[in-house]
């Protein structure tokens, strides 16, 4: 999420920075990374389980022979949790799988007679089986599953995987681990990074390989994904995650600031932008992030973050504002504005959207607010969606056509296959008006 030099050249005199970003390059593929998962997806590939389990011993410290949970002993990860975390897990499930629901009723079926004697339709039918990563390195993210695996469930996809890495001990998360229950996981894994990818890839864990791959991770994990697309389905290239705020004079600096800082701390690539039409708010940001900075917990993350990849900008007005933020096309769009749907209608590029200064980001990455947090990175906005429970089903078309409607079809395809030179296909359509006159004879 940055600028475009050249883009910017359009807005000359329209705005300037407050605080600009350094010159550190974006977040991207490295060549190394590419090659050590090339090198181990090739390995699996030939190796199989037992590659597999190499990898899992010498790169997460595993030591048992087996990586799967049984249904039993995952569905007793809630136990030993706190009595509050149990309980925000299941609100956060109920929340997004709610939401999942509705999505899916309203990606209907359709039938319709085009012409008479031409009937088309579209039916949405699941992906049949998924494989989600739930990651869990320096923070676990608890909601992962609900995005991912609860959200494929919703959709009615049959079979469902979830792997997820172990820990210090050498154990996965349980909070993890009981969100994945709750999100209706089929079979679960304590298997992490490439290995665990490349097992739901290739069918090495007593399942057909999978269809499709979804869940956030590390660059080696990214980078696995983009190496397999083709082989499966993925739902999004990943990035560093993204937050933008689009405000004007009457926002809370405090507030803008927290939420600046709450997407800086995913890792210390992770942009954080803010877009406004107040100078006095702006500046008063960059001083209050400092200030938040200082008793910041995680600041070792978030501070890099925000000096590497964090900006601060004046637009002369709304219009330019607008314009600059689908320049950046942000992951996550907080607008905290006096007139937040004036500048929701003018705006087309965002993975999610946030409204209002009560609406923080943090909400739906916690699975609370029920959309989903699994959204384009790095400008993908301006041509992707996020994920969603349309993603997992598949608009397959059929079509009908009878007696009556073949002659009118059939001449229209015998003179575009003859301008084409496609005999066969012309063909076709020939035979069947034959046939058709054959049997008003008979």
């Amino acid at each position: 999420m940055r600028f475009n030099p050249s883009r910017l050249a359009e807005f000359d005199g329209s705005y300037r920075f407050l605080k600009p970003p350094s010159d550190s390059p974006a977040a991207q593929r490295d060549p190394a990374v590419a090659t050590r998962v090339s090198e181990m997806l090739s390995a699996i590939e030939r190796g199989g389980m037992d590659a597999v389990l190499k990898y899992a011993r010498e790169l997460d410290g595993w030591q048992r022979p087996e990586v799967e949970i049984g249904a039993a002993e995952l569905a007793r990860t809630g136990d030993g949790l706190p009595e509050d975390v149990r309980a925000a897990l299941e609100l956060g499930h109920e929340r997004t799988s709610d939401f999942a629901r509705r999505q899916r009723a309203h990606l209907v079926d359709f039938e319709a007679e085009l012409a008479p004697g031409l009937i088309a339709g579209q039916r949405y039918v699941p992906v049949q089986r998924v494989g989600a990563y739930l990651p869990a390195g320096r923070f676990p993210l608890l909601a992962g599953a609900f995005m991912t695996v609860g959200v494929a469930k919703a959709a009615g996809v049959p079979s469902v995987l979830a792997c997820t890495p172990p820990g210090r001990e050498g154990n996965a998360d349980p909070a993890v681990l009981y969100g994945a229950h709750l999100s209706g996981a089929d079979r679960a894994y304590v298997l992490g990074g490439v290995q665990a990818l490349a097992a739901m890839a290739f069918g090495l864990l007593g399942e057909y390989p999978v269809d499709m791959l979804v869940g956030a991770g590390n660059a080696y994990v990214a980078e696995a994904k983009r190496q397999l697309f083709g082989k499966v389905a993925i739902d999004l290239p990943a990035g560093p995650s993204e937050v933008a705020v689009l405000a004007d004079d009457t926002a809370d600096a405090r507030l803008v600031a927290a939420d600046l800082l709450g997407q800086a701390e995913h890792g210390t690539e992770s942009p954080a932008a803010l877009i406004t039409t107040s100078p006095r708010l702006g500046e008063a940001v960059v001083a209050e992030v400092d200030r938040q900075l200082e008793t910041l917990a995680t600041r070792d993350v978030a501070g890099p973050a925000w000096r590497d990849h964090g900006s601060v900008t004046w637009a002369k007005d709304a219009a330019t504002a607008i314009a600059l933020m689908d320049e950046l096309a942000p992951e996550h769009l907080e607008i905290q504005t006096a007139d937040d749907e004036m500048y929701l209608a003018g705006l087309h590029n965002y993975g999610s959207v946030f409204l209002g200064p009560w609406s923080t980001v943090a909400y739906s990455d916690k699975g609370m607010a029920g959309t989903n947090h699994v959204l384009p990175t790095a400008g993908g906005a301006k041509h992707s969606a996020g994920l969603s429970v349309s993603r997992f089903l598949k608009p397959l078309t059929y079509q009908r056509v009878s007696r009556a409607g073949t002659e009118q079809l059939a001449g229209a395809v015998e003179s575009i296959s003859a301008y084409e030179g496609m005999a066969a296909h012309g063909a076709t359509a020939t035979l069947r008006r034959q046939a058709l006159r054959e049997g008003d004879q008979s």
